[in-house]
């Protein structure tokens, strides 16, 4: 809290009533129990009573006022020892004062406060011929340190507590902004995919209209097919954005085991794709999974859009720490103006996302390359090399 907030006065039945309640029953009983061991002192009357009560009273204010609450409290507590009333635990109310406002904020004036009141508190006994208890004031300052002590600790509890929420909020948004990202990048691989298969089959169903309705018909089945595809993966995936779950998915998430549908539908709309598996396939976590399904499916699309290709060859490496993915293609590659476009900025994004890189340019027999590798955890490779096939064991496979 700064000194230029100021809260309402009022902090409940238990901080603005009780506590100021308990400060005055335990001043004006202490005090008379020590004015019976006190018989020297001034005996306590009514000037005493509304003494003792006065800092207690100043209690309730001192959420919204803490310097004022405190200088009523230190004056109260100056009058009544220069009127020389039996001593007991007439400072408790300055004490409770002196916290508040060193957990307010106000030390510096707090400081100004007790110190003045200190010093015309000298000044007025030397006045009047009164002997100095020195050796009381030492004590009352030791408790005045002890509880300002309290205050900044309370006072730091808080700070730390408030940073922790501004940095717990701020880690929130920045994991839902994250997670947005996320989702665009999947609508971007989603709606590429199908438009561009349906932008193809309807061409092929123009084209055909006329000569060949039943081939015709075909491309149209699987633009229907494609939609209806393209179609539920957006409710899916905008699920998650509105952050309703009406209905649990009917299909996993995509990876790896679903890449013979993604080469039908590529053959389907004209590009024909082979798929070549070096090394023993095993399972995947999720987002390594997703990210390679989602670097062959964008390669793939880029490749019937853009290339002007006649095939294309996937190739999938399992090695010891890492799966590297390649997809080649026969096209006219990259021109000198190439500029790398949303597809592959997030490609790229997958795999730095998991601490792979991702590289694309010229293939080395013409055409374009994407080549990426996406490094696996321990627990992920092999467990031991005397698991691995012998050499000449199981051959690499290639899928057409």
């Amino acid at each position: 809290m700064s000194a230029t907030t100021r809260p309402s006065w009022w902090g409940g039945v238990l901080s603005t009533i009780v506590a100021p309640a308990a400060v005055a029953a335990v001043t004006l009983g202490g005090t008379r129990f020590a004015a019976y061991v006190q018989p020297a002192a001034r005996p306590l009357d009514a000037l005493a009573v509304v003494l003792l009560l006065v800092g207690p009273a100043a209690l309730v204010v001192r959420r919204v006022r803490p310097p004022a609450a405190l200088a009523v409290c230190v004056l109260a507590l100056g009058a009544y020892v220069v009127a020389g009333y039996a001593f007991g635990p007439v400072p408790l109310a300055t004490l409770v004062a002196v916290f508040t406002a060193v957990a307010a904020g106000w030390h510096r004036r707090a400081a100004a406060v007790v110190v003045t009141a200190m010093v015309l508190l000298v000044v007025t006994l030397l006045l009047l011929g009164r002997p100095v208890p020195w050796s009381g004031m030492v004590l009352w300052l030791a408790w005045l340190t002890a509880f300002a002590a309290a205050g900044a600790l309370w006072r730091a509890r808080r700070e730390r507590i408030a940073q922790a929420g501004v940095v717990l909020a701020e880690e929130q948004r920045r994991r839902a902004g994250e997670e947005r990202l996320r989702i665009a990048q999947e609508l971007h691989d989603v709606l590429g995919h199908h438009v561009s298969l349906i932008n193809v089959q309807a061409g092929v169903a123009l084209f055909l209209m006329d000569d060949d309705p039943e081939q015709a018909r075909t491309a149209l089945t699987e633009i229907k097919r494609s939609s209806r595809d393209l179609l539920r993966e957006m409710r899916s995936t905008l699920g998650v954005l509105r952050g309703v779950d009406e209905q649990a998915p009917h299909h996993p998430t995509p990876g790896l085991d679903r890449l013979d549908a993604l080469f039908d539908d590529v053959r389907t709309a004209g590009l024909p794709v082979t798929l070549r598996t070096e090394g023993p396939p095993r399972p995947l976590p999720t987002r390594t999974d997703l990210a390679a399904y989602r670097i062959v499916q964008e390669s793939l699309t880029n490749t019937r859009r853009h290339a002007g290709a006649a095939g294309a060859a996937v190739l999938l490496r399992y090695s010891g720490d890492a799966l590297e993915i390649r997809v080649d293609d026969d096209g006219t590659g990259p021109s000198e103006e190439m500029r790398d476009g949303n597809g592959l900025v997030g490609m790229r994004e997958r795999a730095q996302a998991l601490g792979g890189t991702l590289e694309t340019g010229r293939g080395p027999d013409g055409g374009f390359r994407v080549s990426a590798r996406l490094p696996l955890s321990p627990a992920e490779r092999d467990p031991d090399p005397v698991d691995d096939p012998a050499p000449g064991g199981a051959p690499d496979t290639v899928r057409r």
